[in-house]
């Protein structure tokens, strides 16, 4: 890493720091808004929340449709979704990934769905209704719901609101953040309001507490064998004053801003020089070292934070113990949805084979294997269970603190300078998002100064949180001459062209690839260069081939994903009434 590089990127930030307010522009010149939005929200008796929604566009230039993404908690679930629009003509296609349900609506300017829409208005209606969102507590029942989410890829003009309850008093309602709320009314079992417009990245959130009985036969409500009107009071109190507890706080700090990017020039240049190193090879065609998958990860893959293993290394571990025959791995036909499930199955006699990085691994898939097997497609479904979620999280910290002991990052790698930038991240994107709710709430016409330093200060945050530890940290001699050559061979594994010139004598090397092709997160490019090189690759029965023909990639990363969500306590009721802990919301866009 030389010093241009971190000066380039410094003036490119400077430069989308001063050009914020003056360019708004689009790469294949054109654009849309949203000029106005309706939600209309219907309680049911039975704990039915029925959902109205209608979007205003204004599309400027060709466009395809517009996508809806609406989220579903554990438990939550959507039905009876139905779309129109007026100025197009909707066809609507329906997918549910990583917890929400996406609408891909394309919209056409003719009824034989020809032609693409083109310099127009257009009202898109979305209508559907969700069960286990209406939530029943021991003293009230309530409804927390994103009327507007901050998932969208723009902002809204102005949004009008209208609920109906299923009882006519003792209702009580709450709209946050205040200062989007123009207007607000409850008349008997209705509310009402409208907002001024809500920019991009932020969300509108309703809260009601409801008699208990006004519901009768609530079978579509999610029931809490607990009192929740004080907690939910609480929680709400408590998100509004700590709200405005920071904002007061970090008033000083906005004309600090300018100290994060002199700091970050200041350590660049003390610690993130690279040393020279005597290697100057064009890529490896064999394995660099021997160290296991894992610690490859950790050192290689993982820049954000080296030493440190991901998901890729953990599968990269359960390969590399499927390649050893510990663990065995075969195919069973899912007579009901016409595919097949991959099976592991546990050899306990040799597990003290393994190091004790891959035996955390080894017993945290067993764990969850009934008659000693594990049917991997079913571990998706096993980790929604926050009990098994925590367990399996906590499983994978013990997992990567084993890793972690495994290495001497000290001997590869000084972190003395990505650790003092991870500070200064972390540090300046809380001080800057402060500083600039405080700019846009508390002065939105006249805090230009403080909301535009807190704006730069998030973007320099951001940019410096993601950038790999190697850029103000530095490899030491031998440490460099090791990334360079696995780094290397990364390049060879994804380069198909240099694949064909060079390709693995045996199968062997192939399942070496794989693995260590998942632990630098070019699997699926080696598999790829492996199909071109060996005829009929999918008749092979071996558990490595098996593995990524099958999906075993999909299953673990969904099942991952499923796990970290339902272990995340801001998913169970007890945030029932902070801000932003509601149902809906999401977002959309154009495409």
């Amino acid at each position: 890493m030389n010093v241009k590089r971190t000066f380039c990127i410094i003036l490119l930030l400077f430069i989308l720091f001063s050009t914020l307010t003056f360019v708004s522009a689009d790469d294949d010149d054109r654009s849309y808004s949203i000029t106005h939005a309706f939600v209309d929200l219907t309680v049911g008796s039975d704990g039915l929340l029925h959902v109205d929604e209608r979007y205003d566009y204004t599309f400027e230039g060709k466009f395809n449709g517009v996508y809806r993404d609406i989220p579903l908690k554990p438990g939550e679930s959507i039905e009876n979704i139905n779309v129109s629009a007026v100025g197009a003509y909707p066809v609507l296609s329906e997918s549910e990934k990583n917890g929400q349900k996406h609408l891909t609506i394309y919209l056409y300017a003719d009824s034989e769905h020809t032609k693409k829409i083109r310099d127009c208005d257009v009202s898109v209606y979305i209508s559907y209704d969700m069960k286990k969102v209406v939530t029943l507590f021991n003293d009230v029942g309530g409804l927390q719901y994103k009327l507007w989410g901050d998932q969208w890829d723009v902002g809204v003009d102005s949004l009008d609101v209208s609920v109906t309850l299923p009882g006519d008093e003792n209702n009580t309602f709450f709209l946050n953040p205040e200062e989007y709320t123009v207007s607000s009314n409850l008349d008997k079992n209705t509310i009402t309001a409208k907002t001024n417009s809500i920019p991009k990245g932020e969300m509108y959130e309703l809260l009601v507490l409801m008699p208990l009985d006004d519901f009768k036969d609530a079978t579509s409500a999610k029931h809490v064998n607990q009192n929740g009107r004080d907690m939910i009071m609480k929680n709400l109190h408590d998100s509004i004053e700590g709200r405005n507890f920071w904002n007061t706080t970090y008033l000083v700090m906005a004309l600090l801003s300018i100290v994060s990017p002199i700091t970050a020039i200041f350590t660049y240049l003390k610690y993130g020089r690279e040393p020279k190193v005597d290697y100057d090879g064009i890529y490896e065609r064999e394995l660099p070292s021997d160290d296991p998958p894992e610690i490859i990860n950790a050192l290689i893959e993982n820049k954000i934070k080296i030493g440190k293993p991901n998901m890729k290394g953990f599968e990269a571990s359960i390969m590399n113990m499927i390649d050893k025959k510990i663990i065995k791995l075969y195919t069973e036909e899912n007579v009901e949805s016409n595919t097949k499930d991959l099976i592991l199955t546990f050899n306990n006699e040799r597990k003290n084979e393994l190091s004790s990085s891959e035996k955390i691994v080894f017993d945290t898939l067993s764990n969850f294997a009934t008659d000693n097997m594990l049917n991997l497609s079913m571990l998706n479904g096993m980790l929604s269970s926050e009990s098994n979620a925590k367990w399996f999280m906590s499983k994978m910290e013990i997992w990567q603190s084993s890793v972690i002991d495994r290495i001497d990052v000290e001997k590869y790698f000084d972190g003395t300078g990505s650790n003092i930038i991870s500070f200064l991240a972390f540090g300046g994107l809380a001080v800057g998002i402060i500083i600039t709710i405080l700019g846009f709430i508390t002065n939105l016409r006249n805090g230009f100064y403080a909301a535009i330093g807190g704006v730069f200060l998030i973007i320099f945050s951001i940019a410096i949180m993601f950038i790999d530890d190697d850029i103000f940290g530095r490899w030491t001699e031998e440490g460099r001459t090791f990334y360079l050559k696995w780094e290397n061979f990364r390049k060879f594994l994804k380069d198909n062209s240099l694949m064909n010139e060079h390709p693995p004598e045996s199968i062997v090397i192939w399942k070496k690839y794989l693995i260590y092709g998942a632990a630098l997160g070019v699997a699926d490019e080696v598999y790829e260069s492996m199909k071109l090189q060996v005829p009929n690759i999918s008749d092979y029965d071996d558990g490595i081939f098996m593995y990524h023909y099958y999906g075993g990639y999909n299953m673990m990363y969904s099942a991952f994903r499923t796990g970290e969500s339902a272990a995340n306590p801001s998913s169970d009721s007890g945030g029932f009434g902070g801000f932003g802990g509601g149902s809906g919301g999401g977002g959309g866009g154009a495409f």
